[in-house]
């Protein structure tokens, strides 16, 4: 029997991987890597290893989770090292846990490697804290979208004044109901908010406004993107580094996914 290493590929720069990644990913006999991944750190990895596209795109995925988790077991089974190399970390949303159980079932050995998340790395990168001494005591990780059964009204009730700062991942393609159902609901409408393309990477674009004003000036920021909704991203204003520090450098700070 082989093992499988659930592995957190960071959120793009590919500096930002650990070296518990790295070194994973250079033993490996077999990889399966998601659409977020930055292929660089494919690079990592013996030349004889065997390498396999898992990316979704929405509405659409190279493969299925059911048979993403087959190929997991299949090679496990067969006493091969088995990378899953995920984009951020594995268990924030990333499907980490379905996979888990799997090989649960199967008594396949596996081990959890985490990794930078674009919740916290992106706003990072855009000099936004997510806490700030008398600015933000709480952090809440959510997804922009809900399940097909799930009441959306109720899902951002009960998120409208529950918590300082918002991270909201997949939320792009919402983010006027968003909007909307958060003023709703107790948020004022002046409460700033940042949406953040490709976060980390060279292509990172940052547009910031008010619940009441984003869903215009961020219309050309598609996904992946990042939603920071709070006070804290009025300090952007003073904190942003590496937007800035890109335009100023002839090489390229982070890694463009394509």
């Amino acid at each position: 029997m082989g093992k499988v290493y659930l592995v957190g590929a960071g959120p793009g720069d590919p500096d930002l991987i650990t070296i518990k990644g790295v070194k994973i990913i250079s033993q490996s006999d077999v990889i399966l890597y998601d659409r977020l991944v930055n292929e660089q750190l494919l690079a990592y990895a013996p030349e004889q290893t065997t390498r396999i596209y898992c990316g979704k795109r929405p509405d659409h995925h190279a493969l299925k989770q059911e048979q993403i988790n087959q190929l997991l077991c299949h090679y496990a089974s067969q006493g091969k090292v088995v990378t899953r190399l995920k984009g951020g970390d594995p268990f924030i949303f990333g499907r980490g846990g379905e996979e888990v159980l799997a090989l649960r079932k199967y008594q396949i050995p596996f081990e959890i490697v985490p990794g930078i998340t674009s919740g916290s790395a992106a706003p990072a990168y855009a000099g936004i804290p997510l806490t700030h001494r008398q600015i933000s005591s709480s952090v809440a990780f959510v997804s922009g979208v809900t399940r097909a059964e799930e009441d959306s009204e109720a899902y951002w009730e009960h998120l409208a004044k529950g918590t300082d700062t918002l991270c909201i991942y997949m939320g792009v393609k919402n983010l006027s109901d968003i909007c909307k159902y958060l003023i709703r609901y107790g948020r004022d409408a002046m409460t700033p908010i940042a949406a953040i393309y490709y976060g980390t990477t060279q292509v990172q674009q940052t547009v910031t406004g008010t619940l009441e004003t984003i869903a215009l000036k961020a219309e050309q920021i598609k996904n992946p993107a990042m939603l920071i909704i709070g006070e804290v991203v009025r300090l952007r204003e003073q904190i942003q580094w590496f937007e800035e520090m890109a335009s100023e450098e002839s090489e390229p700070l982070g890694a463009v996914i394509s």
